[in-house]
């Protein structure tokens, strides 16, 4: 292991001493489990949530729906951006709705979805509807964005539609095209298991968020507080690891 990779974990966990040591300093000051329970206690709650079925049973389901919803948003926002990227009277048609659905809340569209969607699907439609505009939005800059001179150069040197997408659109959208999904993914987590509290699906991280409030289990909800953070900070470093391989492939 190298000495700026030690350095760097280093680092990270003075930080995260800092925290948890203010953590436990304000939890000692209020002097109630119940309104602030303790780093220590969090931990041992958290550990044995670990050991039942139904914390991996509803990990896997919040999962399984954040993925979904960030697949189906990201796919829709990439087809949107091109178009209206390439057609301006696309733009002017759609942009409004664009703009209705990123400045509509989620609260709303959680309220809103459960008319026409079971509990099971309203996250999937959350999650969807929040990563679209920002995937379309970014595809579509990224297009409109493209260096004139290397299209006049595709045109004179005859690469056709394909090769042209290919050679000059690709490189020029894949920038945009890669934030949006780092963006997009950290919103299709937050706002599908916001979806679950208030639609209580079933085996679901939201639905186990909301129990633990509705019971009082403050440990619990720090517990699950915690796994929403932890996964969230993992897999969005593993997309940016990802995608980052795939960018330095494209150049």
């Amino acid at each position: 292991m190298s000495r700026d990779i030690l350095k760097k974990i280093g680092k990270i966990a003075l930080a995260a001493a800092f925290w948890l040591l203010v953590w436990q300093l304000a939890s000692m000051a209020v002097g109630k489990e119940l309104l602030l329970p303790p780093p220590l206690s969090v931990l041992k709650t958290l550990i044995s949530l670990v050991q039942t079925g139904r914390f991996w049973l509803s990990l896997g389901h919040t999962l399984l729906r954040v993925l979904i919803g960030f697949l189906l948003g990201i796919s829709a926002g990439t087809l949107l951006g091109a178009l209206t990227g390439s057609v301006p009277f696309l733009d002017t048609l759609l942009s409004p709705l664009r703009s209705i659905i990123k400045a509509t809340p989620v609260t709303s569209f959680i309220v809103l979805l459960l008319l026409y969607l079971s509990p099971v699907r309203t996250p999937i439609a959350v999650a969807f509807l929040m990563v679209t505009p920002i995937a379309w939005a970014n595809v579509a800059k990224g297009v409109t964005s493209t260096d004139p001179q290397l299209l006049e150069m595709a045109k004179a040197f005859s690469f056709g539609r394909m090769r042209t997408v290919r050679s000059v659109y690709i490189p020029s959208v894949l920038p945009h095209f890669l934030s949006a999904a780092t963006t997009g993914f950290g919103f299709a987590w937050k706002s599908c298991v916001a979806a679950e509290v208030i639609a209580m699906s079933k085996n679901s991280i939201g639905k186990a968020i909301y129990e633990s409030k509705l019971y009082l289990e403050t440990p619990e909800l720090f517990a699950w507080t915690a796994v929403i953070i932890i996964i969230s900070m993992a897999l969005e470093a593993i997309l940016v690891k990802s995608i980052g391989r795939l960018g330095y492939d494209k150049h």
